[in-house]
């Protein structure tokens, strides 16, 4: 893990598996890498942060990047995160509308930093499982992912402003095998980069 700086600002970058990371990236930035899923990317980010922050080293900003699926968007297309909410919570037994978590006072799509206007933003939607096939149907959102609503939660805490891109990687069709995530990944890797690059500059200002 390494900040980036961009000018005055410093920057972490944010990523859940090593699959995702390739050698463009790899080339431009060392991120935090989580681990995949909500617990494991809300636990990482946040002592990651609480380490940084008694260093005196909070971030400006945080990029959380990787793959993600839809069934509606370009396969392969980088897009940025509008907003991202949190499929998992359902207390709608209770009277409080799935999507919502009880006793917290936000919304239930939380919005992220849009910061190139030229790059589509839509609504990302995150939850503990891989989603294939009908299960979209059930989805409320452009985008699935497993890591950025919980990375968002743990930026919020430590006054981190958050930042997501996502690549399309699968859900054009049902996914039967691992090689069936990993078969764009070296594609999105290369457009990543190119829109960090990017990112940067606008970042820098």
């Amino acid at each position: 893990m390494e900040l980036v700086r961009a000018g005055n600002r410093s920057i972490l970058f944010i990523m859940a598996a090593p699959p995702e990371y390739g050698p463009a990236l790899r080339a431009r930035f060392t991120p935090l890498m989580t681990g995949v899923g909500p617990v494991e990317a809300g636990l990482s980010v946040g002592a990651a942060l609480a380490r940084l922050e008694i260093r005196g080293e909070t971030p400006d900003l945080a990029v959380c990047l990787g793959s993600a699926g839809s069934r509606t968007l370009e396969q392969t297309e980088i897009y940025q995160v509008a907003s991202v909410s949190y499929r998992d919570i359902d207390a709608s037994p209770l009277g409080i509308p799935a999507g919502l978590t009880p006793y917290l006072d936000l919304p239930r799509d939380l919005p992220l930093q849009v910061l190139l206007p030229d790059l589509p933003a839509v609504r990302l939607s995150t939850g503990g499982a891989v989603i294939s096939g009908a299960a979209y149907d059930a989805i409320d959102a452009d985008m699935v992912d497993m890591e950025t609503f919980a990375v968002a939660r743990a930026c919020m805490a430590h006054g981190v402003p958050l930042a997501g891109l996502r690549g399309v990687s699968d859900g054009a069709d049902d996914l039967r095998h691992m090689d069936d995530w990993k078969a764009y990944l070296h594609v999105i890797d290369e457009r990543l980069a190119e829109v960090v690059d990017r990112l940067l500059v606008v970042a820098a200002g």
